[in-house]
């Protein structure tokens, strides 16, 4: 039977481990500027962290199930992910001065252009365009940056807010794996 006080000196250095590990794991977080939008941006791109990615959300996803919808005014998997690609890739191009395809400016016109014959094109597009988003941020200038901060944090907001309808519409359908991340 072990002492008290050797009970008490396992529970200390216990503890003192378990801090000193969570203060290696807060250290690892981003502190720049360029680190905290790189985060943003992978976590609604390719990596499962608060909430699942994009790529995790329409994984394993088929035509028909992209297509699916419940009721009127509502969006499909495919919509949403259309809207997401829209949206993405104007923004990076507008970060890198190129010119924009033709846009009415209608914002219902970034949903309905799904085409679900192009489901698996439009997912590896957006894979893409957030991979090249994610590339502006590595190589940007400081000012650059700096003057792009602001868009590309909602943008990352926006994409948060999509992937987590592709996850309820997923729900809805019935095809959506829990284990994936999201009960």
């Amino acid at each position: 039977m072990r002492s008290p006080a050797i009970c008490g000196l396992v529970f200390i250095f216990a503890c003192a481990l378990s801090l000193a590990a969570q203060d290696q794991k807060e250290q690892k977080k981003p502190t720049t500027l360029r680190g905290v939008l790189l985060e943003q941006l992978h976590t609604t791109h390719d990596q499962n962290d608060w909430f699942v990615s994009v790529k995790t959300a329409v994984d394993g996803v088929t035509t028909e199930q992209a297509n699916w919808k419940q009721g009127a005014g509502n969006h499909s998997v495919g919509q949403l992910t259309y809207h997401l690609l829209f949206w993405n890739r104007h923004t990076l191009n507008e970060l890198k001065g190129q010119p924009q395809p033709k846009f009415s400016g209608n914002n219902e016109e970034t949903f309905d252009n799904f085409d679900s014959k192009q489901w698996a094109d439009t997912v590896s597009q957006l894979d893409q365009v957030l991979t090249e988003l994610e590339k502006f941020v590595e190589t940007a200038d400081e000012q650059k940056l700096q003057a792009s901060a602001s868009t590309l944090a909602h943008i990352g907001t926006h994409n948060a807010y999509h992937v987590g309808q592709i996850v309820v519409v997923r729900k809805l359908q019935g095809s959506w794996n829990p284990d994936k991340g999201v009960k």
